[in-house]
């Protein structure tokens, strides 16, 4: 399978939630707690039981390995179904640039700190 991915992607053991956006600004759904499978500066994919719609955005936020909360846009671009629920691809369409420097560097450490 070809890599589409412009970044490279950690596993990491973060926290993200998630709060629907619509139309209007309204959220539709409350915070979706879900398991982080990897992350780079420009999106994220995830486990959650819950049944998302791709091509929906979310507010997000996302609790990294300094215990800061990293506030962002997030679209969901892929979803697969598995036994326990849903796989997801998101895209972050927002975030602050210290915000996305802040996981560029702790990529850099690890791949440093791996040999790699």
């Amino acid at each position: 399978m070809e890599e589409r991915r412009r970044c490279k992607r950690l596993a990491l053991d973060v926290s993200l939630e998630l709060e629907r956006l619509d139309k209007g600004g309204i959220t539709t759904l409350k915070y979706v707690h879900v398991e982080v499978s990897d992350l780079s500066k420009t999106g994220i994919g995830f486990h959650c039981e819950q049944d998302l719609e791709v091509g929906s955005f979310y507010n997000a936020k996302l609790e990294i390995w300094t215990k800061e909360v990293i506030d962002a846009i997030l679209k969901i671009v892929r979803k697969n179904e598995g036994e326990n629920g849903f796989q997801y691809g998101g895209s972050f369409v927002g975030m602050t640039d210290p915000d996305a420097l802040k996981i560029e560097i702790y990529q850099m450490f690890e791949e440093a700190r791996n040999g790699g």
